[in-house]
């Protein structure tokens, strides 16, 4: 499906956008707010500063999307791929990422507030400067998850969810490819 069949669609109040595939597609700052986009490809899609709250995206694939700045407040994101997404800023409060794979992501400064991971992959992410008060971590991999700065005001992480796991970076990162490591793009 193109770009411009999809708001176009989207204007005339459908909603139900399943398995398409938009990878590498451009849709800054637009609103798809209540869309179903379960099981679709949007991997590389540029969703920056889109309005994307009560969004359906079970399943999706968004290795790689530019979601900086989104609205993704109250958004089923469950078992969804989000590896080397950037998250930067994102608003995510009240969404549903459980079973979710975030290594290597950048959630830097994203309002996580209340947003359930459970048993979601964070391995490699970058939650420095994060709000995440009130999450549901229960069965969450953190290895080598950034939080440095941080609020976990009523999160409940276990010690062995913290022992260990935790590294103190402090920095942002683009994370560019998921092959066992995290990748950082240097030439940005």
């Amino acid at each position: 499906m193109k770009t411009q069949e999809l708001l176009n669609l989207y204007a005339a109040r459908e909603s139900d956008f399943r398995e398409v595939n938009l990878a590498g597609a451009i849709l800054n700052d637009v609103n798809l707010s209540r869309a179903d986009l379960s099981r679709a490809d949007l991997s590389r899609v540029d969703l920056s500063h889109a309005d994307l709250s009560g969004t359906c995206f079970h399943q999706a694939n968004l290795t790689n999307a530019d979601l900086m700045g989104a609205d993704l407040t109250g958004a089923n994101l469950t078992e969804v791929n989000l590896i080397g997404s950037d998250l930067r800023g994102a608003n995510l409060s009240g969404a549903d990422l459980s079973g979710a794979d975030l290594r290597c992501a950048n959630l830097h400064q994203a309002n996580l507030t209340g947003v359930n991971f459970s048993n979601a992959d964070l391995s490699g992410a970058d939650l420095s400067g994060a709000c995440l008060k009130n999450a549901c971590m229960g069965g969450t991999s953190l290895s080598g998850t950034d939080l440095i700065g941080a609020d976990l005001t009523g999160t409940n992480l276990t010690e062995s969810q913290l022992k260990g796991e935790l590294i103190a970076q402090g920095v942002s990162h683009h994370w560019i490819s998921w092959s066992g490591s995290c990748m950082i793009d240097r030439t940005k």
